[in-house]
């Protein structure tokens, strides 16, 4: 799936594949070696083009770690598309579904674990770039829940819609960074909020 990233005078225009590959060698290389680790000329070595070429497809380190970061939210984001896509006619389960699959996906993701050091202060370098570009991170996230929740016509007047799709995604990020369960039991707690909210 497309994910609309935040417009920046430093950012290059989405490229092709050569673009994708550099995108996922620098998120290799976070995983690995920590965002301080990446550089331009690294990056050009893993994927065997010169640092021009990287620069002209990516632009500048924080356009990078946007790119990046940005990139991995498609992931989720297309867990939570293929939910809603199973689960069509039942909201509910649409949302246990969606919720379930992020979580899935979180417990192995080495390049979030990578993030989420980040905000406990193993990296200073990214910790900045994270923060600067967390509300574009969250719009998108909720612009996608909401676009696949309208089709259902709640009850709701457009504040009402709008503070339950915000409060729901910042719960499901909250358990992303720190779960506190499993993902089928935080599925389902969440998914009973969704339900005492959104059907009264």
């Amino acid at each position: 799936m497309n994910v609309v990233t935040m417009a920046d005078s430093t950012d290059v225009a989405a490229g092709g594949p050569q673009r994708e590959r550099i995108i996922a060698a620098a998120a290799a290389l976070t995983t690995r070696s920590g965002w301080a680790s990446v550089t331009m000329s690294r990056l050009a070595d893993e994927v065997g083009v010169s640092r021009q070429t990287v620069y002209n497809e990516i632009g500048t380190k924080p356009a990078l770690a946007k790119a990046m970061v940005h990139d991995e939210l498609g992931r989720f984001l297309s867990v939570v598309d293929k939910a809603f896509d199973e689960h069509p006619d039942d909201l509910i389960a649409a949302i246990t579904a969606a919720v379930r699959g992020v979580l899935e996906l979180a417990e192995g993701n080495t390049l979030l674990h990578a993030i989420v050091s980040a905000t406990h202060g193993a990296d200073t370098e990214l910790l900045p770039l994270i923060t600067t570009h967390a509300e574009s991170l969250l719009s998108t996230a909720k612009a996608v829940v909401a676009d696949r929740m309208r089709p259902f016509r709640l009850s709701f007047t457009a504040w009402e819609f709008d503070a339950a799709i915000d409060t729901v995604v910042r719960v499901v990020l909250s358990h992303v960074m720190q779960p506190s369960g499993s993902p089928e039991e935080t599925a389902a707690d969440i998914a009973w909020i969704a339900r005492r909210v959104l059907f009264p």
